[in-house]
């Protein structure tokens, strides 16, 4: 006879961006109640410390930049149907909010394919982090009426139609994974003709105690911010609405370059009987 598996419960839920306080209470119940946790490297310490029990199983499966000791999503995906066979409920935590610039697609199809029973709690974003820690708002009044998500990883991808509408939107630009690409991004915005009236800032371990502001314009990159070497994560933003950035800037923070996320082959992983893989 074949033995019938019975699925426990994946919450995928977001862990905000950096600043332990950031994240929500549910995800805070739903980690006390973990019978095993499945964390991304973006997620601060203090909230495991904080609300994972202390007999709960946590796994690594961070990434960055496929250096050593990343998870391949595969492998992601695998643990959530192994471990959902043998534990009640299982938290899948992200960094940031649970679907953008996520994997969570792969994920759900895994769930989906599997029959396992799963919630989506979101979390604050970077963007959303990032842009009030650095006293930034996206879409002030007089300043912008819209805002764009965007990753630049590569210049390829986009089309010369598209770089042209980036380039001559009134939008906030907001690119996430972007500043080890940065100076072809400003090249190609600055070839369609962006205007000097955008500024660009890189905000490096937003929300954090670490967190950095860099500020920079079109016309004065080469001296403000070309070349320049930004602590992952870091995000990127361009529009009329980072001039308030001078104002509004209210967060004290540490000036420092320290990491306050660990590089992902530093984390300790628990070992488990199926974890292997990881």
């Amino acid at each position: 006879m074949h033995k019938i598996v019975s699925f426990g419960k994946v919450i995928l839920a977001g862990a905000g961006c950096g600043d332990p306080e950031l994240i929500t209470v549910k995800a805070a119940r739903y980690l006390q109640e973990a019978d095993l946790v499945i964390t991304d490297r973006l997620v601060s310490k203090a909230i495991l410390d904080t609300y994972v029990a202390p007999n709960t199983p946590i796994i690594y499966v961070g990434k960055q930049c496929k250096q050593k000791g990343s998870t391949p999503q595969e492998d992601i995906n695998q643990l959530l149907v192994d471990y959902a066979a043998d534990y009640k409920l299982i938290v899948r935590l992200k960094g940031g909010d649970t679907a953008f610039f996520s994997n969570i697609l792969d994920e759900l199809h895994t769930l989906n394919n599997a029959g396992i029973r799963y919630e989506i709690i979101p979390g604050i974003t970077a963007a959303s982090g990032a842009s009030s820690y650095a006293g930034i708002p996206l879409t002030a009044r007089g300043y912008a009426t819209s805002v764009r998500f965007l990753t630049s990883y590569n210049d390829k991808v986009l089309d010369e139609n598209y770089w042209r509408g980036l380039a001559q939107t009134p939008d906030t630009l907001v690119f996430y994974m972007s500043s080890n690409t940065l100076d072809q991004l400003v090249d190609q915005l600055r070839a369609y003709g962006i205007s000097n009236d955008n500024k660009i800032a890189v905000v490096s371990q937003a929300t954090t105690h670490f967190q950095q502001v860099q500020i920079g314009s079109f016309d004065g990159y080469e001296n403000e911010l070309k070349g320049k070497i930004f602590i992952s994560p870091s995000l990127v933003i361009i529009g009329k609405v980072v001039t308030l950035h001078e104002s509004f800037n209210w967060y004290n923070n540490i000036k420092t370059d320290e990491y306050y996320f660990k590089p992902v082959e530093d984390l300790v992983q628990n070992v488990l009987p199926k974890q292997a893989i990881c």
